[in-house]
Formats: structure tokens, C-alpha cells, sequence
């Protein structure tokens, strides 16, 4: 896969090793910056360091809506069980489904039984 996901303080670092076993490349955002930062540094960081926001906060597509800005991308969970164990089949769907959506800018909301997906700008 193509996509880089930079996954949020609000999933489980456990994200990274189950999807580097099926070939997406991923960092935990407690890797690489202050746990504490704000929604704006991880979107700044992910937008020059190419990759997507991997979250379960709502506050990323917001901003995106807000902005109208064309990334970075963010693939959204919802749901209340966001551990891999429970829905890493259906984010490896939604990422290989909108792999090209994600390349270029777009917001992806995945739960158990739904994906979709907006093409940024929003």
C-alpha cells in the first residue's frame, strides 16, 4: 500500500505493528511528537511529511470542513470498540477501497458496517 498513516494519541499504538503485518506503513504520533500537541501540529506534520491522520476524533474532519483545506487526508473511526483486534478488517477494506482518494485528499469515515468518503475540499 501507498498509504503512510500517521495514527492519533487516540488509538492504540498496537495499530502500527497489525498494519505493518499487512503492508501499510504506519507511525504512532507518541513516536514522533508531544502527546499533548495540538490537532493543528499533527495536521501540519502529516500534510509535510505525507501521510494520513488515522483517527477516532472528530475534530480532524472538522478542521478539514472548516479550512476547506485539500489535506492532509484522515481516515476517521467510529464506533466504540476502535482496537485493532475489533476493526482492522474493515480499515484495511476502506484503505485499499480508497487508496487514491487518500493519495490525493479525502476524508474517510469507516464503521462496522459503513464507509465513506468525502473528496477534500470539503
Amino acid at each position: 500500500m501507498s498509504v503512510k498513516l500517521l495514527i492519533d494519541m487516540n488509538l492504540s499504538p498496537a495499530w502500527v505493528d497489525e498494519l505493518a503485518t499487512h503492508g501499510c506503513p504506519s507511525v504512532h504520533w507518541s513516536a514522533i511528537g508531544d502527546p499533548k500537541a495540538a490537532d493543528r501540529e499533527i495536521m501540519s506534520w502529516a500534510r509535510s511529511n505525507g501521510y494520513v491522520v488515522f483517527t477516532h476524533d472528530l475534530d480532524f474532519g472538522t478542521m478539514l470542513a472548516l479550512t476547506h483545506a485539500a489535506g492532509p487526508s484522515v481516515l476517521q473511526v467510529r464506533g466504540q470498540n476502535v482496537l485493532p483486534d475489533h476493526l482492522l478488517p474493515v480499515v484495511l477494506t476502506a484503505i485499499k477501497q480508497y487508496e487514491s482518494d487518500l493519495a490525493s485528499g479525502a476524508l474517510v469515515v469507516v464503521n462496522e458496517s459503513r464507509l465513506r468518503v468525502r473528496i477534500l475540499p470539503i
